[in-house]
């Protein structure tokens, strides 16, 4: 069997890692500093292509000979954006907004290939997953922000840790909902990534 060519993952993401590592697409990781700054009203499939493309972009010109993979996932309550809570009481409300309702995971994928002449090839996606939450008591709410877990995650829950207990159903992509479509991501890059 043919060796898989090593990608550039431009993300510090531990769920991200874990997830490429779980399908075996090798990889490095270097972190982007891009500007994660948008205008408000922003929809959220077009709000998660553009970060995930400065996200790869601004690692890509430190890497021209190699694919570079930016991604960036959010929560969307209809077209309100939830990003991370910046303290348990923000986890709390963001939370109790998403009891007994149905939100989307979005998450914006830019794969950057490697450099052909003056110009590189760029593939931007992005995959929605619909999550329902159950209408959950709010001392099991208090409990969980509490916790710390939702301070590093959008939309204030973790569906991979105790956020899980939130979960009544998910229609999609259950990777997507930890931050990262792998399958759709591996289906994309599987022509170019073994030699």
């Amino acid at each position: 069997m043919n060796e898989m060519k090593r990608i550039i993952l431009a993300s510090a993401s531990p769920r991200r890692r874990e997830l490429l590592e779980q399908v075996g697409i090798p990889f490095t990781v270097d972190t982007s500093d891009a500007d994660e700054t948008m205008p408000e009203g922003c929809a959220p499939a077009e709000y998660v292509e553009e970060l995930s493309g400065r996200k790869a972009r601004a690692v890509a010109g430190r890497h021209p000979d190699e694919i570079v993979l930016g991604a960036d996932t959010i929560v969307a309550l209809g077209d309100k954006i939830l990003g991370k809570p910046k303290d348990s009481d923000e986890a709390y409300d963001m939370l109790c907004m998403l009891s007994g309702r149905t939100h989307t995971v979005y998450t914006g994928v830019t794969i950057i290939y490697p450099q052909k002449g003056a110009s590189r090839d760029m593939d931007v996606f992005h995959v929605r997953t619909d999550v329902r939450m159950y209408a959950a008591d709010e001392r099991i709410l208090r409990d969980y922000a509490a916790s710390k877990e939702p301070l590093d995650k959008a939309g204030a829950y973790g569906i991979q840790g105790k956020g899980a207990v939130l979960v009544e159903s998910i229609d999609g992509d259950y990777s997507n909902v930890k931050g990262l479509p792998v399958a759709e991501v591996y289906r994309r890059l599987w022509p170019f990534i073994f030699s």
